[in-house]
C-alpha cells in the first residue's frame, strides 16, 4: 500500500492520516481565518459583524444605575487618596523617602477626580482608572518575583488577584457606558 503525503511538511502517513504540524489542527482549505494577533479582520470580514453582534446585545446604564464594579472602584479611589494624604501629611522627613507634599496632594486630587468622574459614570474615568489598576498589576507582580517572604508573596498575589478581577468587571461597565454615549449621540 502507497503512504500519503502529509499536506503541510510532505512526510508520508503510514495509515493515509493528514497530519499537521505539531500543535496546531488541521484547517479546511475553504475556511476564512478571522482575527489575528492583530485584530484584522479574515477574509470573509467576520470580525466586525461579530463585534457589532455584541454591541447591540449591550445595554445602556439606566438612569442612576451605577453598577457594583463601578462603586467599588471609587471607593478604592477614594480609600487611595485617604491613604496619600494621611501619608504624606503623617511622614517626617518626606523629601529623603523621595516624596513631596506637593506630590501627595497632587495625587490625592487626581484621585478623588477619578472617583467623582466614575461616580458619574464618565468614559474617561473608567478609562483612566483601568490604565491605572493595570500599572498596579504590573509592578505588584514585579514585586512578586523579589518578594523574601511568604506575607509578601501573599499580599503581592492577593493585590494582583483583586486588581484583576476589578480591572475585568469594569470593561462590561465601559462598554455600557459607551454605548449609552453613542446611542445618545445617534
Amino acid at each position: 500500500m502507497p503512504r500519503a503525503r502529509c499536506v503541510s511538511c510532505s512526510t508520508r502517513t503510514r495509515w493515509g492520516l493528514e497530519l499537521a504540524p505539531l500543535g496546531r489542527k488541521p484547517r479546511p482549505a475553504e475556511a476564512p481565518i478571522v482575527g489575528g494577533s492583530s485584530g484584522a479582520t479574515g477574509a470573509g470580514g467576520e470580525r466586525p459583524a461579530r463585534d457589532d453582534l455584541l454591541r447591540a446585545t449591550l445595554e445602556p446604564l439606566r438612569e442612576g444605575e451605577r453598577p457594583r464594579a463601578l462603586l467599588v472602584a471609587s471607593a478604592v479611589c477614594i480609600l487611595l487618596a485617604i491613604a496619600v494624604i494621611v501619608g504624606a501629611v503623617s511622614i517626617h522627613d518626606l523629601s529623603r523617602r523621595g516624596g513631596s507634599l506637593a506630590g501627595g496632594v497632587f495625587l490625592t486630587i487626581v484621585l478623588l477626580l477619578l472617583a467623582q468622574g466614575m461616580y458619574r459614570r464618565r468614559y474617561w474615568a473608567v478609562l483612566s482608572f483601568q490604565a491605572l489598576l493595570a500599572f498596579q498589576i504590573i509592578v505588584t507582580s514585579l514585586a512578586l518575583i523579589v518578594a523574601s517572604t511568604l506575607l509578601a508573596a501573599a499580599i503581592c498575589l492577593l493585590s494582583i488577584g483583586l486588581g484583576g478581577w476589578l480591572f475585568w468587571k469594569l470593561i462590561r461597565v465601559m462598554g455600557r457606558i459607551q454605548v449609552g454615549e453613542r446611542r445618545d449621540r445617534d
